[in-house]
């Protein structure tokens, strides 16, 4: 019986509390909504009467388009359509069906507002055609786009956060390009043949990110332009003369485009090999050819003499030897890449101090091994700009290997193998500098330089410097050592034993491919130079110590020690 009366006992102290509980929730719902409606009472009190009168008897109004003004902080709940009625009114059945239909027709022009407002431009499509008409470039139409099997051939760029179609048109332009094509928004795609397959106006419908109103191609679909007007204004800029060589044998199996023209000028030879999708412009005498760098002319040793002739084509190289200029068209037998199609074996990581290089030694793998890179944290200017692994988890094994500045042993001894790349301490902490200040492309201002925070990176930085790399040769299971510099100086080789240590096969080709595109999208515009020293002395002591340092424990584990221009300044 007691057993008894004590269950009964518990279960009334739990109803007790839940009753509680329950009435405490009620009442504070009661006071929020009680607020609410004091709060709508009082916006209304604040109109003129023949104000709210005339608001009351028009009911809910227009839906309001994206381009107009946001309402102000009084409508943020949309109130202007619900009136209070009279207080003898307020409890009665007509009044809450009343106020019902009020609610839906202010949630239905909530969804119409929001919704024109997301809208991908289906609805808007010719007037953001009409908007594009602004651009330099002649609007061709809507065309088919299959990503595998390109019609616009050349060059690619990605930016996925600021794409616009004059970026694009731009781009092309630059690389003396004849068309430019903007799909989903954020890709952009140069060529220069018309893709064959019209598609519908309305079916280019993604709004490019960088600029609203602006079509961008869409799903399977190419906006494209065409760009005779802004090459006019560049035919003959950005043609780079690469020097002078020995011709090969046989000109005509070596290069597979060739033009005789009497009095061929250096313009001419350059925009015929630009409209035929070639880098190369070769010229020998009156015979003009267009290619690639190859095995068989690899633009390795250059040439010199009499027989070399002047630069300009009226005295052109004859006999053995050729002028070879470099146009503006990507070299595009490397740019293709993927990520892994099965999960890789071993876990390889790409490991630097920051500012020693990282994202162009990517680049320079990527392009030579046709697959992506990882990287140990998440950088939305290199997704922006086509590194797809930054988004992969680094973890995934998909990529051929993982950008890391961890130096500590328990991420050390996650991988399996690392290439070790190593940057003189002087240049890299001025690089992470101007990238922690200005970006991966800009530099510093000489006031940021001057203040005092950088003297206090330094003494933080240097030594973080020294510690990675003794870190990693103390716990790396596996290592390459590569040199910034030497990389710099011998790259197809350097390359060459890198893409070997990641266990890939390249023709000599690609990595003259690479070679011909080896700048990347993140390389300063040359080195800034400063009126002033940014090292003091008691800098460079400091820095040289820990140089001395790292060269003794690379000899130490029977590496090459550091290159000679890193000793003591």
């Amino acid at each position: 019986m007691a057993k008894a009366f004590f269950r009964l006992q518990k279960f009334l102290r739990r109803t007790q509390f839940l009753l509680f509980f329950l009435t405490a929730a009620y009442l504070m719902a009661g006071s929020l909504l009680l607020l609410q409606r004091t709060r709508l009472v009082l916006q209304q009190g604040s109109r003129p009467g023949n104000q709210a009168e005339e608001a009351s008897r028009a009911g809910p109004a227009e839906p309001r388009s994206p381009q107009s003004p946001r309402p102000g902080p009084r409508l943020l709940v949309g109130t202007e359509a619900l009136q209070e009625p009279a207080l003898g009114q307020r409890h009665g059945p007509h009044w809450l069906a009343s106020r019902n239909s009020e609610l839906r027709r202010l949630r239905r022009r909530w969804l119409h507002r929001f919704s024109s407002e997301q809208e991908p431009l289906q609805t808007a499509g010719f007037k953001a055609m009409r908007h594009t008409a602004e651009h330099k470039g002649t609007y061709m139409g809507c065309f088919t786009h299959d990503s595998r099997e390109r019609t616009l051939k050349g060059a690619v760029f990605y930016d996925l956060r600021k794409m616009t179609v004059a970026h694009c048109q731009e781009a092309c332009a630059e690389r003396a390009y004849s068309y430019a094509g903007l799909a989903h928004g954020a890709e952009c795609y140069c060529g220069n043949a018309l893709p064959a397959a019209a598609a519908r106006p309305e079916e280019c419908s993604s709004e490019c990110r960088g600029e609203r109103g602006s079509v961008c191609g869409g799903p399977g679909r190419l906006s494209v332009y065409g760009l005779e007007r802004l090459r006019a204004a560049r035919r003959g800029r950005n043609v780079i003369y690469r020097g002078c060589f020995r011709a090969p044998e046989n000109l005509t199996d070596t290069f597979p485009v060739s033009l005789i023209q009497p009095n061929l000028t250096v313009e001419m030879c350059s925009e015929f090999c630009s409209k035929k999708e070639f880098p190369l412009a070769v010229i020998r005498g009156q015979e003009c050819h267009c290619g690639f760098p190859t095995r068989r002319f690899p633009l390795r040793e250059g040439a010199a003499g009499p027989g070399c002739g002047a630069r300009n084509a009226s005295s052109a190289a004859q006999g053995p030897f050729c002028l070879v200029y470099q146009t503006p068209v990507q070299d595009t037998r490397c740019t293709d890449r993927k990520f892994l199609t099965t999960k890789s074996k071993v876990f390889v990581a790409l490991s630097s101090f920051p500012g020693a290089g990282n994202t162009w030694a990517r680049h320079l793998i990527e392009h030579a091994t046709g697959y992506y890179t990882g990287s140990y944290y998440f950088d939305g200017a290199l997704y922006n700009k086509g590194f797809k692994g930054e988004k992969d988890h680094w973890r995934s094994r998909r990529t051929i290997c993982v950008k890391t500045h961890e130096s500590g042993r328990t991420e050390i001894e996650m991988f399996d193998s690392a290439i070790l790349l190593i940057r003189n301490p002087y240049k890299s902490l001025m690089a992470e500098f101007n990238r922690k200040y200005a970006g991966h492309l800009g530099y510093a201002t000489d006031r940021t330089w001057k203040s005092k925070e950088w003297p206090d990176f330094v003494n933080s930085y240097a030594s973080w410097w020294a510690s990675h790399v003794l870190e990693w040769l103390k716990y790396g299971k596996r290592l390459l050592v590569v040199h910034y510099e030497e990389l710099q100086q011998s790259l197809i080789p350097t390359l060459k034993e890198m893409v070997q240590f990641l266990n890939v096969t390249v023709t000599e080709d690609r990595l003259l491919c690479v070679e011909n595109n080896r700048d990347g999208s993140f390389k300063r515009s040359g080195a800034k130079q400063k009126n002033f020293e940014p090292f003091t002395q008691e800098m460079k002591d400091l820095i040289n110590r820990y140089i001395l340092t790292v060269d003794e424990a690379l000899r130490g584990r029977n590496f090459s020690g550091l290159p000679r221009e890193y000793v003591p300044r």
